[in-house]
């Protein structure tokens, strides 16, 4: 008999590459709770249940009396949204799985070199703050009543629809990448070199199928991240290679960016000094002791490449941002100036 998974969700960067895999590779029999606006890009098999979470009735009617192996909760984001699932599968499932983030780990780190073990604190981004909450939650539900909980913390995880940056502004990457290809500064945080890790979805996939159906996941957290490690200096000059430019880099302290950037509703305060301005390296042991095959198999020089083709030929991935384009000007111009006048 299949195993069965529901996923909450189920059609994100990372969850769409997990779908793919249970059906296509591990003949999982797969469902996917959500409100079927992208539902087109599911693998065929997968059983589609088109409901509002939020509707709490419509789900119980909707699932029926289903059980299931994993549920894999991948848009649950604060605590009522938690507290609903653990109403809604208490009792129906073997395993729920939570997605987390590894920017919940502490800022600043007390050491580069992260663990599961490693303190759960971001005071500089609401969305961090949030998980952790979440974790705690249902970490309470595990010991108190049993409830089948595993955490898992991704970290910068992407796709083909997607290129792994820095700073960029409230539509994407696309205008860093159009600066780069017209051969315009692109800012980066810091001086560059601070150190960073970028895992491809499918990569992911390995990880986190893995520890589904497995019992020695339950009650546990993991992070599921690369094995590489990069300098933001060597992400963005990989970047413009693929690309076949020279970068021209523009380096920006984070406390510039923070004071310059929140004044045009750029949240460089939490995605920055709450996560992407601070050197992580994972250490991801305890994940490979309970889930063998865990590897990096697409590094970033390769991902990156097979992102800008499906990009560059897709017009729809392109959003420009001329309010960000004009930021950037701006910031360089004010710097310029403030290096002559000094």
């Amino acid at each position: 008999m299949k195993k069965k998974a529901l996923f909450i969700g189920g059609t994100g960067t990372i969850s769409t590459a997990i779908v793919k895999r249970l059906v296509n590779e591990l003949d999982w029999e797969v469902y996917v709770l959500n409100r079927g606006n992208r539902n087109s890009i599911l693998p065929d098999g997968v059983h589609q249940i088109i409901v509002d979470i939020n509707d709490e009735k419509d789900v119980l009617d909707k699932l029926g009396d289903l059980y299931f192996d994993s549920v894999c909760e991948f848009i649950g984001f604060t605590l009522p949204q938690i507290e609903r699932d653990y109403r809604l599968f208490a009792g129906r499932c073997k395993q729920y799985i939570f997605t987390s983030s590894a920017s919940a780990y502490h800022k600043p780190s007390a050491s580069y070199i992260i663990t599961e073990g490693t303190t759960l604190s971001n005071p500089y981004w609401q969305y961090s703050r949030d998980k952790i909450e979440c974790e705690e939650y249902l970490l309470k539900q595990y010991k108190e009543k049993g409830f089948p909980i595993t955490i898992v913390r991704p970290s910068h995880t992407y796709d083909e629809r997607n290129i792994p940056l820095g700073v960029h502004g409230k539509k994407g990457f696309w205008q860093v990448i159009k600066r780069m290809q017209e051969g315009k500064p692109v800012l980066i945080q810091g001086d560059g070199t601070s150190l960073w890790t970028l895992t491809w979805n499918a990569d992911f996939a390995l990880g986190y199928t893995g520890l589904m159906g497995n019992r020695h996941a339950i009650g546990e957290a993991f992070q599921i991240t690369s094995d590489e490690t990069l300098t933001w200096n060597q992400i963005y000059e990989t970047i413009a290679d693929a690309l076949g430019v020279k970068l021209n880099a523009y380096h920006v302290s984070t406390d510039f960016l923070r004071a310059t950037g929140d004044k045009y509703g750029f949240d460089f305060t939490g995605s920055l000094l709450g996560d992407k301005s601070v050197s992580v390296v994972f250490d991801n042991s305890k994940l490979k002791k309970i889930v063998p095959d865990m590897c990096t198999k697409v590094r970033f020089d390769t991902g990156v490449r097979i992102a800008l083709d499906y990009v560059l030929s897709h017009p729809e991935c392109q959003t420009e941002d001329e309010e960000f384009d004009n930021y950037c000007d701006k910031v360089i111009e004010v710097l310029e100036n403030a290096k002559k006048n000094i």
